[in-house]
């Protein structure tokens, strides 16, 4: 009669600590304040801008261990925005991804290190004109709260890394233009429904 009492105080201890577990939470991107920054040297004599919007995309953001998120995107490749019509064209063209409507750009976490109270180092494989590399994002949690406006918990992070466009066959005219890109992304999202 003991042992089965103490049996079944721990099954209920078990399964009580199971439930307080916290699990992953969805939350879905926002895509009115999401968007990623892209510059590169133009022939040494200026830095060029260049931005995407428009995303999709989900994070599943475990606040008691951060290490145990994930995130997914895709980028409508032709929500590129380059402030010059002619070069959103010759980007669009031949000499860079011959674009097609419907083409993506897409980004899925593999791996997440913590670095720090508000930090971690986001590890995952970005595909881009069919070709896709690993690559790791410095990102930065700027605030997890309720959305004042919106009436639902609310995220927001900073991120930045470097790529080389080469890697995804869009190296046209390195070294002159700078094969190297610097990539700066800040995103929001809201807790799904």
């Amino acid at each position: 009669m003991k042992t089965s009492l103490l049996a079944a105080a721990a099954t209920a201890a078990a399964l009580a600590a199971t439930s307080a577990a916290a699990e992953p939470v969805a939350y879905t991107l926002d895509p009115s304040h999401s968007q990623v920054m892209f510059t590169y040297d133009h022939l040494g004599y200026s830095t060029t801008y260049n931005m995407f919007a428009g995303w999709e995309g989900q994070i599943m953001f475990d606040k008691e261990d951060p290490a145990n998120s994930s995130v997914e995107v895709s980028i409508p490749l032709m929500s590129l925005y380059t402030g010059w019509e002619d070069r959103l064209t010759h980007f669009m063209g031949d000499d860079f991804f011959a674009a097609q409507e419907g083409d993506l750009i897409t980004f899925k976490s593999t791996a997440i290190e913590v670095t720090g109270d508000d930090e971690a180092i986001i590890t995952g494989d970005l595909t881009m004109n069919g070709i896709t590399k690993s690559v790791q994002l410095e990102t930065e949690l700027n605030m997890d709260g309720q959305h004042p406006m919106q009436n639902k918990a609310w995220l927001g992070f900073d991120a930045e890394t470097t790529i080389l466009r080469s890697d995804f066959g869009v190296g046209a005219y390195a070294p002159n233009i700078s094969d190297e890109l610097d990539v700066e992304i800040s995103i929001e999202a809201g807790a799904a429904e």
